[in-house]
C-alpha cells in the first residue's frame, strides 16, 4: 500500500485525479493490517510530511499520520519512540544541506497520540532536554514560535526546576536576536505574531512559576546594558516587559536603580533601549515601565543619565506620535520627559522644528487618538512656554500650530511642572535629608545668608518681584558698560532659571557693598537700598557721558544716540518727583524747588496724631497737600496746629484738598464715601474678602499706611528757631512748608521711619507701632494746569473738581519686615507677589487696559514669603497680621506698583505693555550657557552626595527629630528669627506658621 500510495502522490496525475486516489488509500489504512505494513506507511508519511517539496504533499503526509496514530496506535507509539525522535531533533531529517524545517511541527502532531502510552514520559523528558538545547542555539523567530507552540500545547515539556530559569532567559536571549528581515506588511505581520507567541509562553512559565520571572528580568537588564560591540538588541524585547506583573515593578526598579554593580554608562545603555521600545506596536504597560525607571534615576539623583538619555532619544520619542498603534505609550513617555527635564531648555527646544509639522498630521487623520493627543500636546506645550519664556522667535511656528487648541490655566501649569521635576522626586530616603535638597514647591530660588546680609537677601528679592523691573534688568545687552548692573542681571537671570533651591548672591554683594558697612554686622536694608539705587542710576549716567562723547566724535548712529540719552532704568522704574514749597507767613511769597526722589520716607506722626478722629488731627479727606493761610487773629493758632484754609495766591491753581486713600472693594456703581477715609463700600461683615481692606487692615488704635504720607503731605509750621529767610521780606519770618508729588514713579518705595535717634540714650530706638497695608493706595499726583485739560482720567484716576490733582493708584507688590528691636540686630525677610496688569487674553490693546477687578487684582495674586534661603507660599493675610502675632516684627520698606491710567505718562504704560507681550526675556548665549552648565554641575552635586547617602544616612538618628521644624511650624512659638549663615533666619522654631 505505501507502493501505491508514494506513486500515486509522485504521479503527473491532476490533483483531483490523485486526491481521490490517496482517499481510497486512506480508507483502507483503517482497517486491520500488519505491523510491517504500518511501519511501511509511518515511514513514507513522515518522509512526504518532512521533506515534501509542495503543502499538497505535506498534507498527505499529515493525513496518513494523524489516520494510523488514531487507528494503529500500537504500532504507532513503537515508531514514535524516544530513539527517533532524539534522532530527529539532533541530527535532522533529510539529506544534508536540505534539513527539514518541519521537525518541531512533526512532533507536535505526534504527541497527541502518545500521550497515555507508557512512553509518554521518557518523550517528555528527553524534550525538556532538547527544547533547551535548541533555544540556546539561537533559532530563528519562526523556529521559537514552534517551540513556543509546541510548548503550549503540551507544557509537560516545558524544562523544570533550574532548568526552567536557563530555559526562560535563553529564550529571551533568543528574542534579544530577532530581525524582521523583510519590510512587506504580511511579513511584519507574521513576525509579530511569533514574537507574541515566544513572550507569551514566557507569560505562562511566568504564571505557574512565579520564581522565574526576577532572573529572566536580570537576563533582559544584562542584554539590554550591555555595551560591548554588537548587534543592538531587537526591540522585540519589549513584548517581555509587557507580562511582568505591575506589582513588582517598584521592587525592580528599586533593585535596578540601588545596584552599585551598574555602571552609569550600562544604565544609560539599558534605558536608551528601553526608550526605544515605544516603537514596539504591541507592547502593554512598556511606557509604565520606562516612565518608573526615570523616576527611579531621578530618587538616586542620577541626573547625568537622565539628561543625556533624554536628550539623545526625546526626538524619536515624539515621531512616534504620528502612528496611532504606539501613539498613547509614547505621548506619556514624552510627558514625562519634557515636565522632568526642568533645568534647561535645551530638551524642549529640540522639539521646535518639528511641532507644527506634527500637530498638522494629527489635525488632518481627524480621529478620536488624534484629537485626545493634540489637547495633551497642546498642555504639554503651554506647560514649557511657561518654564521657558522669553523666545518669541522661536515659539512663534509653535504658538500659530496651537492656537485653536485649549490652554490650561496657571494652577494646572503649575500643578504639572512641581509634580514632575526632577529635584522634586520623593523617594524613600527624602525624610534624611534637609529639606534645602530640593527646590521650593513654589519654584521660586531662595539667596543663601553669607553672615548677616539678611538686609540685602530681602532687598534683591523685592527688586526682582517687581515685574517690570526685572524684565528691563534681563533685557540689558551685553557690554553695556554697566558693571553692577551686570552684576544684577546674573543674579536675577539665575534667580530665574536655575535648579538649585538657593543661590550665593557673593559676588553681588561685593560689588555692590557700602564702603562704610562693617562686614559681618547687620545693617539697615532701606540703607542699602538707597545706595544701591544710587549707584546703579550713577553707573548708568556715566555711561551715557562716554556714550554722548563718542557721538560727538561722530561715532555714533543717532538711533543709539537716542537710547543713550533717555533717562536711567532707576529713573524709569523707581523715579519720582516732589514739589517744596515755602511761604512766607507775612508777604504770601512762595519760593519752590523741585526734586528727584526714589524713596518716600515716612515719619510716624507725633503721639498726640496717632488716633484717627481726635480733635488735635485733621480728618483724613482734609489732609492734603494745601497751604495754610495766614491767620488774621494770631489767637487763631493756639488751640489746633490747623486753620481754616482761605483763597490762595494768585498763580496757584485751587485745589481742594485731597486725602491720601486706601481701596478696597466697591460694588459697580457705588463710590466711596468721602468722609470715611476709605472706599469699601459693602459690609465688610458681609464679605469675608473685606476683611482685608481698610476696615480690617486699619484697627481704631494703628496706624495705616495712607496715615503716615498724609502727614508727610501736611503742612510743616516754620516757626521759632525754624523760622524761614525771606528774600522778598530779607529777613526770617514765620513761614510754612509743603510738599506736593508731581511725578509718581512706576515702582514706589515707602520706608517707615522705625529708627529714632534718642539724644538722651544716644542710641537709634525702633517704633514698634503697628502700621496697617492697604493692598491698593491712592496717591493724590499735581498736574500742571496746562496739562489738566489733556488728561484723560481712566480706571481709578480721578481728580477733585477744577483742581490739578489726580489720583495715581498703586498695588502693594512687597514689604519688607525687620524682626526685633534695634537697626543694629534683628533678622530681615519679605513677602512680595509679582504685580503685572491683568489684560485677558486676546483683549484689544484700544485704550487703557481693562484691569481686573480689585478683587481679583488683591486676592488672586499669590503672595511668597522669601527669607534667606527659605521660599513658601504665603498670603496677604499673613502680612497684614505679621505684627498682630510678633511685636518685633514690623513692615520697614514697601514696594508698590503704579497702575496704568493715565496718558500723561506713557513710559509707565509701555513698560507694563512690554512686560505683557513679551513674557521672561530672553538672556544673551553666555548667560544662558552658564546657568545651563551650574544646573547640570548642580545635579552632579546632587548626584555623588546621594552616592554617599548610606555613610550620611548611618550617622543619623533613627528619629530625625533635628529637621521637624522645617516641616511643621510651631504655633505657639512666639520667638523671632536670628539671622545667621547657617540658620538664614529660618532655623527651627524661628518664625510663626503664619510667616512660614
Amino acid at each position: 500500500m505505501d507502493k501505491i500510495l508514494e506513486a500515486v502522490v509522485m504521479s503527473s496525475y491532476p490533483n483531483n485525479v490523485k486526491q481521490g486516489l490517496v482517499r481510497r488509500v486512506i480508507e483502507a489504512a483503517k482497517q486491520p493490517m500488519d505491523s510491517e505494513q504500518c511501519w511501511s506507511m509511518l515511514e513514507l508519511s513522515t518522509k512526504l510530511y518532512l521533506t515534501g517539496d509542495t503543502k499538497y504533499k505535506r498534507e498527505i503526509g499529515k493525513e496518513v499520520l494523524e489516520v494510523y496514530g488514531h487507528y494503529h496506535p500500537e504500532e504507532f507509539e513503537e515508531f514514535f519512540n524516544v530513539r527517533f525522535l532524539l534522532s530527529l531533533l539532533q541530527e535532522g531529517y533529510g539529506p544534508l544541506g536540505k534539513r527539514s524545517h518541519y521537525v518541531l511541527d512533526y512532533i507536535q502532531l505526534g504527541l497527541q497520540f502518545v500521550l497515555e502510552s507508557p512512553s509518554a514520559n521518557s518523550i517528555f523528558s528527553l524534550l525538556r532536554i532538547e527544547v533547551l538545547r535548541k533555544v540556546c542555539e539561537r533559532p530563528s523567530p519562526k523556529q521559537c514560535a514552534k517551540i513556543s507552540k509546541l510548548l503550549s500545547q503540551h507544557p509537560q515539556c516545558i524544562p523544570t526546576g533550574k532548568h526552567q530559569v536557563l530555559f526562560c532567559q535563553q529564550l529571551i536571549r533568543c528574542i534579544g536576536q530577532f530581525q524582521c528581515v523583510s519590510e512587506g506588511e504580511e511579513d511584519i505581520m507574521e513576525f509579530l505574531e511569533q514574537v507574541n507567541k515566544v513572550s507569551g509562553l514566557l507569560q505562562r512559565i511566568w504564571r505557574a512559576q512565579t520564581s522565574a520571572i526576577l532572573p529572566s528580568l536580570k537576563e533582559l537588564f544584562t542584554i539590554i546594558s550591555s555595551t560591548e560591540e554588537q548587534e543592538v538588541p531587537s526591540n522585540a524585547l519589549a513584548s517581555v516587559v509587557q507580562f511582568v506583573p505591575l506589582e513588582l515593578m517598584d521592587g525592580v526598579i528599586r533593585n535596578l536603580t540601588n545596584d552599585d554593580s551598574i555602571t552609569d554608562v550600562q544604565m544609560m545603555t539599558a534605558i536608551g533601549r528601553m526608550i526605544d521600545w515605544v516603537s514596539w506596536p504591541l507592547g502593554k504597560n512598556i511606557d509604565k515601565w520606562i516612565i518608573a525607571l526615570l523616576k527611579g534615576l531621578a530618587a538616586v539623583k542620577k541626573f547625568s543619565i537622565l539628561i543625556e538619555v533624554t536628550l539623545s532619544k526625546i526626538e524619536k520619542v515624539f515621531s512616534k506620535l504620528l502612528y496611532p498603534i504606539v501613539r498613547e505609550g509614547a505621548l506619556s513617555v514624552l510627558q514625562y520627559m519634557l515636565l522632568s527635564f526642568q533645568h534647561s531648555h535645551e530638551a524642549f527646544h529640540l522639539l521646535l522644528p518639528h511641532i507644527p509639522r506634527l500637530v498638522a498630521s494629527l489635525k488632518k487623520e481627524d480621529s478620536n487618538s488624534a484629537t485626545s493627543s493634540l489637547e495633551q500636546l497642546a498642555e504639554l506645550i503651554h506647560c514649557m512656554f511657561f518654564r521657558f519664556s522669553g523666545f518669541p522667535d522661536l515659539y512663534e511656528p509653535v504658538l500659530e500650530a496651537v492656537k485653536a487648541l485649549p490652554i490650561p490655566n496657571e494652577d494646572r501649569i503649575k500643578h504639572l511642572l512641581g509634580q514632575n521635576a526632577w529635584t522634586s522626586q520623593k523617594n524613600e530616603l527624602a525624610c534624611f535629608y534637609p529639606r534645602l535638597a530640593s527646590k521650593s514647591e513654589t519654584g521660586k530660588i531662595g539667596l543663601i545668608n553669607l553672615g548677616n546680609t539678611c538686609y540685602m537677601n530681602s532687598i534683591i528679592q523685592s527688586l526682582f518681584m517687581a515685574s517690570d523691573f526685572r524684565h528691563s534688568v534681563l533685557n540689558l545687552t551685553e557690554g553695556n558698560s554697566q558693571p553692577l548692573m551686570t552684576k544684577l542681571q546674573w543674579l536675577f537671570a539665575f534667580l530665574e532659571h536655575s535648579q538649585r533651591p538657593a543661590i550665593s548672591p557673593e559676588s553681588f554683594l561685593s560689588a555692590s557693598w557700602p564702603p562704610w558697612f562693617t562686614p559681618g554686622a547687620q545693617q539697615d536694608c532701606s540703607e542699602y537700598l538707597k545706595y544701591l539705587l544710587d549707584r546703579l542710576h550713577e553707573e548708568e549716567k556715566t555711561g551715557k557721558r562716554i556714550y554722548q562723547k563718542l557721538k560727538e566724535s561722530s561715532l555714533m548712529s543717532q538711533a543709539v544716540e537716542h537710547h543713550y540719552l533717555n533717562k536711567t532704568l532707576i529713573e524709569k522704574m523707581f523715579g519720582g518727583k516732589m514739589m517744596t514749597k515755602i511761604r512766607c507767613l507775612k508777604c504770601l511769597n512762595v519760593s519752590s524747588r523741585e526734586e528727584a526722589f526714589t524713596d518716600l520716607s515716612l515719619a510716624f506722626p507725633p503721639p498726640d496724631r496717632h488716633t484717627r478722629g481726635s480733635t488735635s488731627v485733621l480728618p483724613v479727606e482734609e489732609i492734603g497737600p494745601q497751604f495754610i493761610e495766614p491767620p488774621e487773629n494770631p489767637s487763631q493758632l493756639t488751640g489746633s496746629p490747623w486753620i481754616q484754609r482761605k483763597a490762595p495766591v494768585a498763580g496757584d491753581p485751587a485745589v481742594p484738598p485731597m486725602p491720601v486713600e486706601t481701596l478696597g472693594f466697591q460694588e459697580p456703581g457705588e463710590a466711596a464715601d468721602p468722609l470715611s477715609g476709605n472706599a469699601i463700600g459693602v459690609d465688610a461683615a458681609k464679605d469675608p474678602l473685606l476683611a482685608f481692606g481698610e476696615e480690617a487692615c486699619a484697627p481704631k488704635d494703628s496706624r495705616s499706611v495712607p496715615d503716615l504720607i498724609n502727614y508727610f503731605l501736611s503742612p510743616e509750621r516754620l516757626t521759632a528757631e525754624n523760622k524761614y529767610h525771606c528774600e522778598k521780606c530779607a529777613s526770617l519770618q514765620d513761614a510754612e512748608k509743603v510738599a506736593e508729588l508731581t511725578e509718581g514713579p512706576h515702582y514706589l518705595i515707602l520706608t517707615l521711619l522705625r529708627f529714632s535717634f534718642n539724644p538722651r540714650t544716644m542710641k537709634r530706638k525702633k517704633i514698634l507701632d503697628n502700621v496697617s497695608i492697604p493692598v491698593v493706595l491712592k496717591l493724590p499726583v499735581l498736574v500742571a494746569p496746562e496739562k489738566t485739560e489733556e488728561v484723560c482720567w481712566r480706571g481709578n484716576d480721578r481728580a477733585a473738581p477744577g483742581s490739578g490733582f489726580m489720583s495715581v493708584v498703586y498695588d502693594l507688590c512687597s514689604v519688607v519686615v525687620h524682626s526685633g528691636i534695634s537697626s543694629e540686630s534683628g533678622h530681615y525677610y519679605c513677602y512680595s507677589r509679582e504685580c503685572t496688569d491683568t489684560v485677558p487674553h486676546g483683549q484689544p490693546q484700544d485704550g487703557a487696559p481693562k484691569l481686573a477687578s480689585d478683587k481679583q487684582l488683591d486676592f488672586e495674586i499669590q503672595w511668597y514669603l522669601f527669607n534667606d534661603t527659605r521660599v513658601s507660599f504665603s498670603s496677604f493675610e499673613s502680612v497684614s497680621n505679621v505684627t498682630s502675632f510678633f511685636p518685633k516684627d514690623t513692615a520697614y520698606v514697601l514696594f508698590y506698583r503704579q497702575r496704568p491710567g493715565r496718558q500723561s505718562c506713557p513710559l509707565h504704560e509701555a513698560l507694563a505693555e512690554a512686560g505683557r507681550l513679551h513674557g521672561e526675556p530672553s538672556l544673551h548665549k553666555d548667560l544662558m550657557e552658564a546657568i545651563s552648565k551650574d544646573n547640570i554641575l548642580y545635579l552632579q552635586e546632587q548626584e555623588k552626595e546621594a552616592r554617599n547617602r548610606a555613610a550620611y544616612i548611618s550617622t543619623l538618628p533613627k528619629s530625625p527629630l533635628w529637621w521637624r521644624d522645617f516641616d511643621r511650624d510651631k504655633d505657639d512659638d512666639s520667638s523671632s528669627g536670628g539671622c545667621s549663615p547657617a540658620a538664614g533666619g529660618g532655623g527651627s522654631g524661628s518664625f510663626h506658621g503664619l510667616v512660614f
